[in-house]
């Protein structure tokens, strides 16, 4: 019963932070979701494209849930790179939402399919003790 609440209480937030990062880009202009806000490059959208990965590795592959889509190792060096971070001119707003909306969507399911008390193997991490 508490871990029904536990598991029900955790996703609830995550679901929270995800309304509360997508409002910020909301009505925005392209210039102010693309300008970047630190000295690295990152951008809103950037943070949008960074959760995309984090939500498909952490709540998918980490839980042998693979994600539908290939996704960097951290050994690629565009990931080293930290392009994950910022979009390109190419990538547009639409894209970027969507894809972070798949990526969700998928980590929801993997939470729902789940027990609270289910191991994760991080890829690239240390083995599971």
């Amino acid at each position: 019963m508490i871990d029904d609440f536990a598991k029900s209480y955790l996703h609830d937030a995550l679901r929270y932070v995800r309304e509360s990062l997508l409002g910020k880009v909301e009505g925005l202009s392209e210039y102010d979701v693309r300008r970047p806000l630190t000295h690295t490059g990152t951008n809103l959208l950037g943070l949008v494209k960074h959760l995309t990965l984090t939500e498909a590795r952490y709540l998918g592959d980490a839980f042998d849930r693979p994600y539908p889509d290939p996704l960097p190792s951290f050994a690629d060096p565009n990931y080293a790179n930290r392009h994950h971070l910022w979009v390109t001119e190419h990538e547009t707003r639409a894209q970027i939402l969507t894809n972070y909306d798949r990526a969700c969507t998928h980590a929801d399911a993997t939470i729902e399919a789940l027990p609270i008390d289910t191991r994760a193997t991080v890829p690239g991490g240390p083995a599971p003790t």
